[in-house]
C-alpha cells in the first residue's frame, strides 16, 4: 500500500476514536477526513471529492423517514401494525418472522434491497414499540429476511453475481446459490431471535386507534451520554419512555387512506416498475405534504437528519478511500497469496468489512472477478466461494452505515435511536468479525 493509501486508513480509525472521545458526530469527522485525504494529500477538488458523497442514500433515508412520518403522524402505520397483528392471530412472537419472510419474497422477487427494507422496516419497527420490543429485532429480520431473498435466481444480486462470472467464463448453479445465502441468513435470524427477541423495552400504551409517532420525552434519560459515533441524543435504555398517544377513529378517514395509496404506489413503482425508491417515496411525500399541511408541520421534525449526516459522511470517506486506490490495493495482495483456501478467506473478509461501509452491489461486482485466479484453477469449490463471499457481503448490511442499517436507526423512535445505533453497531462488528469466518468455514471448508 502507498504512503496517502495507509494514511487514509489510519485515517478511518481515527474518525471512530476521536468520535467515540468527544461524542461529535462521526459524519462531521469523516467529511473532514475525506477533504484531508482527497483535497489536501491527493489534491482533488471539492467537488470531485464529494464525488463519493452517497446521494441516492441521502434521497432514501430525507424520503422514507419523512414518508413514514407522516404515515405515523396520521395514524396509518398504526393501523397497519393493528392489521398485521390480527393477520398473525394476535401472536405477536410471529410478527418478526412475517417481517423476515416479507422482504425475503420482495427481495427474491426482484426488489432492491433498500427498497424493501424501506417499506417493511418501519411498520415493523412501529408495532415492535408497540408490543414493548426492541427496536433492532424487527430491524434487524426485516434486513436478514432481504439478505436471504436477495441471490434468487430473479433477485438483483443473484443476477449481479451470475452475470459476473459469466463474463469470466464460470457458473454457479443458481438454486445452489440461493439455498446457500437463503440458509446462512436463515441461521443470523435465528441468532437474532436469541439475542433480540426476548428483550423488551417499556411499551407504548396498548390501543386500537390510530396513533402518532411513539416519540417519548426529547430530554435525554437521566445520566444519559452522547452515544458513540454521534447518533442522535435522546433517552436510552430501559429508562426511556413513550409518550402516549393521541387517540383516533378506529376507522380509516380520507388521510388514512390516501396515505395508504400513496404506500402502495410506492411499493407498485419502486418493485413492479423499478423505479428509484428515494425519488419515488419522496414524490410520494411530498404530495400528501401539499395536501396535509398539518400533518406535514409534525413529520418534518421525525426527519432523521443526525443520522443522514453519520452515515453520509462515513460512505463519502469509504469513497475517497475506493478512490486513492485501498481497494485495489486489498485485490492485489489477494492475488498475491499463495494458498487458496487463505486467499478464499481473505477475500470473504474484505467484502465484508468494505460492504459494511460501502454499496453490496458494488463490492460483489468488484471481488468476484477478483477471485477468478484462484477459483479458475479448480483448488477451491467454486460454488463454495461464490456462496462464502456473497453471504459475507449481504449479512453485515445491518451495520449503521449501510442503507439498510441507517434505516432501522432512522425509523426508530428518537427515544431509543442512541440506543438502537449503540445495538447495530456492536451487531456490525460482530457480523464483521464472525460471518467471513463462519461462511467460509460452512462453504468452503467443509
Amino acid at each position: 500500500m502507498t504512503t496517502i493509501e495507509i494514511i487514509g486508513v489510519v485515517g478511518l480509525a481515527g474518525v471512530f476514536v476521536l468520535s467515540a472521545l468527544r461524542g461529535l458526530n462521526m459524519g462531521v469527522l469523516a467529511l473532514v477526513a475525506a477533504f484531508l485525504v482527497g483535497g489536501v494529500l491527493v489534491g482533488n477538488r471539492p467537488k470531485e471529492v464529494l464525488g463519493a458523497f452517497p446521494g441516492d442514500l441521502f434521497v432514501v433515508l430525507l424520503a422514507v423517514t419523512f414518508l413514514f412520518g407522516m404515515a405515523r403522524t396520521n395514524g396509518t402505520v398504526d393501523w397497519l401494525v393493528r392489521s398485521t397483528v390480527r393477520l398473525s392471530g394476535n401472536r405477536i412472537a410471529l410478527v418478526p418472522w412475517m417481517l423476515f419472510l416479507l422482504t425475503t419474497v420482495l427481495c427474491a422477487a426482484g426488489a432492491a434491497s433498500p427498497a424493501a427494507v424501506a417499506i417493511v422496516a418501519p411498520i415493523g419497527i412501529t408495532f415492535a414499540v408497540r408490543h414493548g420490543i426492541t427496536p433492532i429485532y424487527a430491524g434487524l429480520m426485516a434486513v436478514n429476511g432481504a439478505a436471504a431473498g436477495s441471490f434468487s435466481p430473479t433477485g438483483i444480486l443473484g443476477g449481479i453475481v451470475h452475470g459476473t462470472l459469466a463474463a469470466n467464463g464460470l457458473a454457479v448453479d443458481p438454486a445452489a446459490l440461493f439455498a446457500g445465502t437463503f440458509g446462512i441468513n436463515v441461521v443470523a435470524a435465528i441468532v437474532t431471535w436469541g439475542i433480540f427477541g426476548r428483550r423488551r423495552t417499556v411499551p407504548a400504551p396498548d390501543h386500537d386507534a390510530a396513533a402518532e409517532h411513539p416519540v417519548a420525552d426529547q430530554e435525554p434519560a437521566s445520566g444519559a451520554t452522547p452515544p458513540a459515533g454521534g447518533a442522535p441524543a435522546g433517552g436510552s435504555g430501559p429508562t426511556a419512555t413513550l409518550a402516549a398517544p393521541a387517540p383516533a377513529a378506529t376507522r380509516l378517514g380520507a388521510e388514512q387512506l390516501v396515505t395508504l395509496v400513496g404506500l402502495l404506489a410506492l411499493v407498485v413503482a419502486t418493485i413492479g416498475f423499478g423505479l428509484d425508491t428515494g425519488f419515488t417515496a419522496l414524490t410520494i411525500a411530498a404530495a400528501l405534504a401539499l395536501l396535509f399541511r398539518d400533518t406535514a408541520k409534525d413529520a418534518t421534525g421525525q426527519i432523521a437528519w443526525p443520522v443522514i449526516l453519520l452515515v453520509c459522511g462515513i460512505v463519502t470517506y469509504i469513497g475517497v478511500l475506493e478512490d486513492v486506490g485501498v481497494v485495489d490495493s486489498l485485490g492485489t495482495m489477494i492475488v498475491g497469496i499463495g494458498t487458496p483456501l487463505v486467499a478464499a478467506l481473505v477475500i470473504c473478509y474484505i467484502g465484508g468489512v468494505v460492504s459494511a461501509f460501502a454499496s453490496t452491489t458494488g463490492i460483489l461486482g468488484a471481488l468476484v472477478p477478483l477471485s477468478v485466479p484462484f477459483l479458475g484453477s479448480g483448488a477451491l469449490p467454486v460454488a463454495g466461494v461464490v456462496i462464502a463471499l456473497a453471504a459475507a457481503s449481504t449479512i453485515v448490511d445491518a451495520s449503521p452505515f449501510s442503507t439498510n442499517g441507517a434505516l432501522v436507526i432512522a425509523n426508530a423512535p428518537e427515544a431509543l435511536r442512541q440506543q438502537t445505533y449503540r445495538a447495530m453497531l456492536l451487531w456490525g462488528i460482530g457480523a464483521c468479525i464472525l460471518a467471513p469466518l463462519v461462511a467460509w468455514f460452512a462453504f468452503v471448508v467443509i
